[in-house]
């Protein structure tokens, strides 16, 4: 593991200071890397805008806010406006019973993030080549046909060298992990606010 953090280290540094909002990205997501942050799914209420949950707390959707936020993107407010403005367009939202927006949990929603993607960025082609998944790009999976899950395609290559590493986190923190293909794709997209 200590091996595994130092290359990390070096890597971010071989890219100091990138001018690629893609790049910076994918920076961010690593410099947020926690395995002690705690899997945490309960609905909390937070402050608007700029709101989080506490922060050795989260979920999969709050490793892609957390990491747009330190490129002071703040997608709770770029999803609820859009939401506000758009209800009927996030399809998922009959399923959990809403009526209207909610600024604590929407954009903590895999399926919310998805439609926000495609709709204020771009959405791009899913495959099974690797090389097809550029830094900076969200993926979502469906595992196991029913549990949606989000992460974001880092710079940083597999141990062999053919696939792009994901920031994640499905249960075990903040991670970094060789898992692009580990569950079934079902989104591929690339945000980057105007």
């Amino acid at each position: 593991m200590a091996n595994h953090v130092i290359e990390i280290e070096q890597e971010i540094k071989s890219i100091q200071n990138p001018t690629d909002f893609y790049q910076k990205l994918s920076n961010a997501a690593i410099s947020i890397i926690d395995p002690d942050v705690v899997y945490t799914p309960d609905y909390v209420g937070i402050k608007y805008p700029n709101g989080d949950v506490p922060a050795k707390t989260g979920v999969c959707t709050d490793v892609i806010i957390r990491a747009y936020r330190k490129l002071d993107v703040d997608l709770q407010k770029e999803v609820h406006e859009d939401m506000k403005t758009n209800f009927s367009k996030y399809h998922n939202l009959t399923k959990w019973g809403l009526k209207t927006t909610d600024k604590n949990i929407d954009h903590r929603r895999v399926p919310n993030l998805e439609v926000f993607f495609e709709r204020k960025g771009e959405k791009l082609k899913i495959t099974d080549n690797a090389s097809d998944y550029k830094t900076g790009e969200i993926v979502s999976w469906m595992i196991n046909g029913k549990l949606p899950h989000i992460g974001i395609i880092t710079h940083l290559k597999s141990k062999d060298g053919k696939r792009p590493m994901i920031v994640h986190n499905i249960g075990g923190g903040q991670v970094l992990e060789d898992c692009l293909f580990n569950f079934e794709i079902v989104g591929h997209y690339k945000y980057k606010k105007e």
